[in-house]
């Protein structure tokens, strides 16, 4: 049957901002299904309250709401609208909760609109953990033992009937939030209150624990004549009782039997079929046990696209979200065709000739003192995907994309060898425990005793020994006698050049050109869902080590777009917004697009937003080795944040073109020394500061700053390790904490300006004019990082006076390193004298934030720019300025109950929302100015 043609006009709910649990996964979900829509011709209105997603902008929908995902934003836009249906799946459960609500309240009767791609039935069965269980007993789909608890008495009742240890689930959560294993019965208590109080309907699922079960997941999706594809099988590498979002997963299964693989497979479609009659995606996660029995238990099914949805589209190459949309409005999976082959059906279920690995992001340093063990509540900020054509080169190639300092699995000198310490984490899983597995087959603790403490299979922990068994035949070598054989099976497991350096004890270059050489290089293979059964059409690339290349290079002029990695607290989807913006203006300029980045939650690897994805790791030897093949016109580097921004220095001694700002102005902005230098030439007042050493030497230079002061460490971002310390006791102790955790060598000690007003411009410059998109005011006072504060665009009180020398400091800056693209700027402003705290020469993360309020695509023109393409007085600036725009900082303290809710120069949000004001005197920012505007009532 093709599309329901009665449906003309689709509203798609978003996810809101980005919070731990709920990502950007959905905002990529969410503008696949916009752009699936609107290729039918049905006009698309997009909800969602994000100013850093590409999902909010003009590019994605006709019609965009930058509002609360509240009831009246929904009666608002169906007054103004003539909507047909509503597709609530593509926002996660925020989305889901808010169609629900609507539903309840009779909204989408009253309007007459359809719900699309979802059964609310199916949603209500799915998340009563009590009717769930009920359906699964009469489709015989057997479950772990489980009682519901409404009360905290019925809870104590079930406990004593099941024993320890137990699972509490709280009904209606995202993310696992509230969810716990409760081991000793003293923490039983606590907990079960905890989970009630969280669940909105005060109701908790307790069942018992399957320790040590192995964890599958299988992305499903099905249209109205019943068909149904099963797009891809998932396994955690960790066991059940960590959280799915907080585990390392591996796709296709790699421990799982063909027979248990189908049983698994007839039961995932039993129980969709199960739960409603509808069209759309599906998620299904079951335990199976470590035996060789494989007896399958269901833990949960989601009716709607999920997290793992996103994971299953880039590892396959199938786009879930772009499918489902178009089933949600009457299409048959054999009616569609595959998106990457183009000649076959949507109804031909993906097969992988490679292997994918994801391994989440944490930011636990940013909350001192959180409980950093992994379990049932999802802890993680953002993931990466390595794709490789083993296992062992997927985590290799996964583990070089975390940015965490490390070169891959291994061989980088960074081990832990204390027994006690490694067999702790083995047995207490943190962000790190894949690390200290390694160690702990390199240390030669018995395999028995490894399995014991992690219950992850032999098989995956036989492939970590087999990559250390390797490493010992490498290091018997110098640089000089290592057999080709040798080299070419170590660059096949995924190893850098890096590692290999660090093995034969020389250098990164001398391994890279020893093995080119050898004639052993990097080729790309295409991902094509069908393992090269029929051809791919759409080039989305993987690197391995082989002899075929299936990457073609044209012979238009090409630019590289360096994307931002995993998502993480202070560099998160604004970047990847500035990325697709980045793409989309150099292919209007003529440009052949070409994208590297490796978050698989991101729009910007979607598989056609560049002319070619390379599905990568940031790192410098993958990127090296693309620049190498494609040999584009230039890199840009401005628009990936930190991640992009850390290559510049390495790309400019190879002599690759950097687009836009060159290497030596961004390094000048970051060269606090050089910096301040350019602020005196040009009597522009800044702080004083210092740079130091060793904690002795800030000691010395505290005498002649005086406190307070503002110690950070130098190129770091989202304000990591900055304090605020009023005493040399205090001092001397965080330079220590930097020193010996993050091994800075330059420590920037600011002195601070207690009291004193805070805000930031962004302008764009071509190096000759400057025109300024935005300046902010922050709400709260100086001493919290931007990132924390509530901003007000335009500024509310800063007056004439300072709002001139703002402009003035924000040109007079931008020309004198030379800008060519986007520059950010933060000031401190007291007694109406403006001074600079500090300057970025790229992409900042408000840039996103003022685009939307002032509805001008501004990267767009900063790309362009960057090109040589434009200048800035080519624009037509005409942005819309009626009212206030307010910046809303979002928090996801409740993952972290035992952390302080204090805020300061280090950011901890993980998103943001927008919110519109038409004056000063609206009740919201009156509200918001008394609570945060602390300095005022000083």
């Amino acid at each position: 049957m093709p599309k329901n043609n009665s449906i003309k006009s689709v509203l798609i709910i978003g996810s809101g901002p980005i919070v731990i649990g709920q990502a950007c996964e959905f905002d990529y979900s969410g503008s696949q299904a916009a752009r699936s829509l609107r290729e039918e011709g049905i006009e698309v209105t997009l909800i969602n309250s994000n100013p850093a997603t590409i999902m909010t902008d003009k590019v994605v929908a006709d019609n965009v709401y930058l509002q609360p995902l509240e009831p009246e934003s929904i009666i608002e836009i169906l007054k103004n609208h003539q909507i047909d249906a509503v597709l609530p799946t593509m926002g996660g459960q925020t989305g889901l909760n808010l169609a629900i609500k609507c539903d309840e309240m009779g909204i989408w009767e009253e309007y007459g609109v359809k719900i699309i791609g979802v059964d609310i039935a199916a949603i209500e069965i799915t998340e009563n953990r009590e009717a769930f269980r009920e359906l699964m007993g009469k489709i015989d789909v057997g479950m772990a033992p489980q009682a519901t608890a409404k009360s905290f008495l019925e809870g104590k009742e079930i406990a004593q009937d099941f024993g320890f240890p137990l699972c509490i689930r709280p009904s209606y959560t995202l993310g696992g939030s509230g969810a716990s294993i409760v081991h000793d019965p003293k923490e039983f208590d606590g907990l079960l209150e905890r989970g009630l109080q969280l669940s909105p309907i005060h109701e908790v699922m307790i069942d018992k624990a399957l320790i040590g079960w192995k964890e599958y997941e299988l992305e499903l999706l099905r249209d109205a004549n019943d068909n149904v594809v099963i797009i891809c099988s998932i396994e955690n590498f960790d066991p059940i009782g960590i959280h799915t979002g907080d585990s390392i997963t591996v796709a296709p299964a790699m421990t799982l039997s063909d027979t248990t693989f189908q049983r698994m497979r007839d039961m995932a479609i039993k129980m969709m079929r199960s739960i409603g009659n509808f069209a759309g995606g599906c998620n299904v996660q079951f335990a199976v046990s470590p035996d060789e029995h494989e007896d399958i238990i269901a833990i949960e099914i989601n009716p709607r696209v999920s997290r793992s949805s996103a994971l299953a589209s880039k590892a396959t190459g199938y786009p879930i979200a772009k499918i489902a949309a178009k089933l949600a409005i009457g299409y048959h999976l054999n009616e569609l065709s595959n998106q990457i082959t183009k000649t076959t059906s949507a109804l031909f279920e993906p097969t992988l000739d490679y292997v994918i690995v994801k391994i989440p992001r944490w930011n636990f340093n940013k909350f001192p003192g959180a409980d950093r063990r992994l379990g049932l509540q999802m802890k993680s900020v953002g993931e990466v995907m390595g794709i490789g054509r083993s296992f062992q080169e997927a985590l290799q190639k996964a583990c070089q994309s975390l940015e965490i300092d490390r070169n891959g699995l291994g061989a980088d000198g960074k081990e832990l060898t204390n027994q006690d310490a490694i067999l702790h984490s083995l047995e207490n899983p943190s962000w790190n425990r894949l690390f200290h597995v390694y160690d702990a087959i390199k240390l030669g603790i018995p395999f028995k005793t490894i399995f014991e403490k992690t219950r992850i299979d032999t098989w995956f922990l036989k492939q970590i020994e087999d990559l250390i068994k390797l490493e010992r035949r490498i290091e018997k070598f110098h640089l000089g006698n290592m057999p080709k054989e040798l080299m070419f099976e170590a660059k096949q497991k995924g190893y850098a050049d890096r590692q290999i350096a660090h093995l034969l004890r020389c250098l990164e270059s001398e391994v890279h050109n020893k093995r080119s050489e050898m004639g052993i290089k990097r080729v790309f293979k295409l991902v094509d869902t069908c393992a090269a059964e029929f051809d791919a059409q759409t080039p989305y690339y993987y690197s391995t080590f082989e002899f075929e290349n299936e990457s073609h290079v044209s012979d238009r002029k090409k630019v590289v777009v360096l994307g931002s990695g995993p998502n993480r607290i202070g560099q998160g989807i604004e970047f990847d917004y500035s990325c697709v913006h980045g793409v989309l203006a150099a292919k209007e300029c003529g440009y052949e697009t070409i994208m590297i980045n490796c978050n698989p939650e991101t729009v910007s690897t979607d598989f056609d937003t560049a002319d070619k994805l390379y599905f990568e790791p940031v790192f410098w030897e993958h990127i090296y080795d693309i620049i190498q093949h494609e040999k584009p016109e230039g890199v840009i580097v401005q628009l990936g944040g930190q991640t992009a921004l850390k290559l510049a220095g390495k790309l400019e001694r190879y002599g690759i073109k950097i687009l836009g700002t060159s290497f030596d102005a961004l390094d000048l902005a970051e060269d606090r020394g050089r910096f301040s230098k350019v602020l005196e030439q040009h009597n522009i007042p800044f702080p004083k500061y210092g740079v130091v050493e060793s904690a002795e030497q800030a000691i010395e230079l505290s005498n002649d700053l005086g406190f307070p002061l503002l110690v950070r460490p130098s190129y770091v971002l989202g304000g990591q390790k900055m304090k605020i310390v009023i005493n040399k006791e205090e001092l001397e102790h965080h330079v220590v904490d930097i020193i010996n955790e993050m091994g800075s060598n330059q420590i920037l000690l600011d002195h601070f300006l207690g009291g004193a007003i805070e805000a930031e411009a962004d302008a764009i410059c071509d190096g000759k004019d400057v025109y300024i998109i935005g300046v902010m005011q922050h709400i709260e006072p100086a001493g919290i990082h931007s990132g924390d504060s509530y901003a007000v665009l335009p500024p509310y009180n800063l007056g004439d006076f300072v709002m001139q020398q703002i402009e003035d400091i924000t040109k007079k800056i931008a020309i004198e390193l030379k800008t060519v693209g986007l520059i950010n700027i933060q000031f401190a402003i007291k007694d109406d004298k403006v001074y600079v705290i500090e300057a970025n020469p790229r992409a900042s993360r408000t840039v996103p934030f003022i685009a939307k309020a002032y509805d001008e695509p501004y990267v767009n023109y900063a790309t362009k720019v960057m090109l040589g393409e434009k200048k800035v007085k080519d624009f037509k600036f005409n942005p819309k300025k009626e009212g206030y725009a307010i910046k809303i900082p979002v928090f996801s303290y409740e993952k972290f109950p035992d952390v302080k809710k204090e805020l300061g120069p280090e950011m901890k949000s993980t998103g943001e929302a927008i919110r519109f004001i038409k004056n000063l005197k609206d009740p919201f920012f009156t509200k918001i100015y008394s609570e945060r505007n602390m300095h005022l009532s000083k």
